[in-house]
């Protein structure tokens, strides 16, 4: 279990969820702001070709990826966000993209809203506990309406991806 200094009496702690940055697994060159895309499936071509950037995973398979855990649901999970995600061989760590939307877009999501804040993720095949840490860290992220709505406007690559990684959990953090 990882101890931090910051811990809160009472505070339920989890030994199979470590701790980790979303600097390990988003980069600036994985953030798109203001896109404009004309649906769910120009949306997830987006979130994969970001998150194959400079890697050589196959885009086709990663597309592939995404799609098939859609049809098991929309990743879309309510107040304009969406979560694609899933499992794939041949990658060592976690990779992350973010998209903002200029316009929103039917996502299927859970309570009908439109979405305009995408976090595409890709994790090990076999890392199925840390899959699960991290999408319950971007849930908990996105559920912070002063994040959603700062991300919303923010129009500076270098600014949403500082406006991530530094997310604490405080309202009004920077």
């Amino acid at each position: 279990m990882i101890q931090t200094q910051s811990s809160v009496a009472g505070e339920a702690h989890t030994p199979s969820v470590p701790a980790f940055s979303l600097s390990n697994i988003l980069d600036k060159d994985r953030i798109v702001i203001d896109s404009k895309v004309s649906s769910k499936k120009r949306l997830l071509e987006g979130v994969t070709d970001l998150l194959t950037r400079g890697s050589t995973l196959d885009t086709t398979r990663v597309f592939q990826i995404l799609t098939e855990r859609e049809r098991l649901g929309s990743t879309g999970i309510g107040e304009g966000v969406a979560i694609p995600h899933g499992r794939i061989d041949g990658l060592d760590k976690p990779v992350g993209a973010f998209i903002s939307l200029r316009e929103p877009i039917n996502f299927d999501a859970q309570d009908q809203q439109a979405v305009n804040l995408v976090f595409g993720l890709l994790v090990p095949e076999e890392a199925t506990s840390q899959h699960l840490a991290i999408l319950a860290k971007l849930a908990g992220m996105f559920r912070d309406e002063a994040l959603r709505r700062s991300l919303a406007a923010m129009n500076d690559v270098n600014e949403v991806y500082n406006r991530l990684i530094h997310w604490d959990g405080t309202t009004g953090n920077t």
